[in-house]
C-alpha cells in the first residue's frame, strides 16, 4: 500500500516525500477545507494515555468526529473487534493501545503512535473513513489525530501535534483537543533519540489509555513527580 510520509522542515513548513511508513500524517490527499469563524469545542469523554515519559490529557470531539471518536475509545476498552493478522483471528476484550509504543517522533511537528507492529505498518485489521469539519483545524497545538495513507483509511494510528500545522487542515481526522501538560509532554517524547525513520532508539510506551467520562476522576498519575528531599535541619555551630 502507497503511504505518504512527511519530512519536518521547520515551523513555518515542511516538504512531503513517500514513505515506508503507511498510516504517517502526510500532506498528500485532498485539499485544505476553509476554517469557519468560530472553532468548535471538544465536549466528548476524556482521553487519558499515561506513557513512561509522562500523561497526554485530550478531550475528546465527539460532535465533529463521532466514529473516529467511538473507534479510539473501542479499542482503547476492549469492546471492538480487531485484528492483527488480516482477519484471520479476532480479538476482543482485550485492550488495543496498552503496551503499544510511539514508533515515529519527529521535534516541533508530532509524535504518532497506536501501531500494534510498531514500525507504521500495522493497523487493526480494518478502516474507516475520514470525519473532518471545515472549522476544526490544527490551528493550535496539541490537536489529537488520526494517521492515514490517504482518505478513508484510518485505523488504529493516532498522532498528537507539537505546533500548529495548517498544511495537515482537512486531510486527517482531529478528534481530541490536549491540554497545555501535554503538549510539553510531546515536546519531550520528540527530542528523544531517534533512527533515519524517526523512530525512538529507546521505545516509549503507553502504559494505559483510561477513557475518563462525564463526572467520573481522573485516575491516579502512575509516574507522579518525585517528592522532594526534605531539607537538611540547620545545625549550630559547636561551642569551643
Amino acid at each position: 500500500m502507497l503511504a505518504f510520509g512527511l519530512t519536518f522542515v521547520s515551523l513555518a513548513g515542511f516538504a512531503a516525500a513517500q514513505a515506508d511508513l503507511p498510516d504517517a500524517p502526510g500532506v498528500g490527499g485532498g485539499g485544505a477545507r476553509a476554517a469557519s469563524t468560530t472553532a468548535p469545542e471538544p465536549t466528548g469523554p476524556t482521553i487519558v494515555i499515561d506513557t513512561t515519559m509522562g500523561r497526554l490529557t485530550c478531550k475528546t470531539f465527539d460532535k465533529q468526529a463521532p466514529k473516529t471518536v467511538a473507534n479510539f475509545i473501542g479499542l482503547a476498552e476492549g469492546t471492538k473487534l480487531w485484528s492483527t493478522d488480516q482477519g484471520k483471528t479476532k480479538q476482543r476484550n482485550k485492550r488495543f493501545y496498552d503496551g503499544l509504543t510511539f514508533h515515529r517522533v519527529i521535534p516541533g511537528f508530532m509524535i504518532q503512535g497506536g501501531d500494534p507492529v510498531g514500525d507504521g505498518t500495522g493497523d487493526p485489521g480494518y478502516y474507516f473513513e475520514n470525519e473532518t469539519d471545515p472549522g476544526l483545524t490544527f490551528s493550535v497545538p496539541g490537536r489529537l489525530a488520526m494517521a492515514n495513507a490517504g482518505p478513508d483509511t484510518n485505523g488504529s494510528q493516532f498522532f498528537v501535534t507539537e505546533n500548529s500545522v495548517p498544511a495537515l487542515d482537512g486531510k486527517y481526522s482531529i478528534f481530541g483537543q490536549c491540554d497545555a501538560h501535554s503538549v510539553l509532554v510531546v515536546a519531550s517524547i520528540a527530542r528523544v533519540p531517534r533512527n533515519a525513520n524517526d523512530r525512538p532508539d529507546t521505545p516509549v510506551r503507553i502504559q494505559h489509555v483510561t477513557i475518563v467520562r462525564e463526572g467520573q476522576p481522573l485516575p491516579p498519575d502512575p509516574n507522579p513527580p518525585a517528592t522532594p528531599a526534605p531539607a537538611a535541619p540547620a545545625t549550630t555551630p559547636a561551642a569551643h
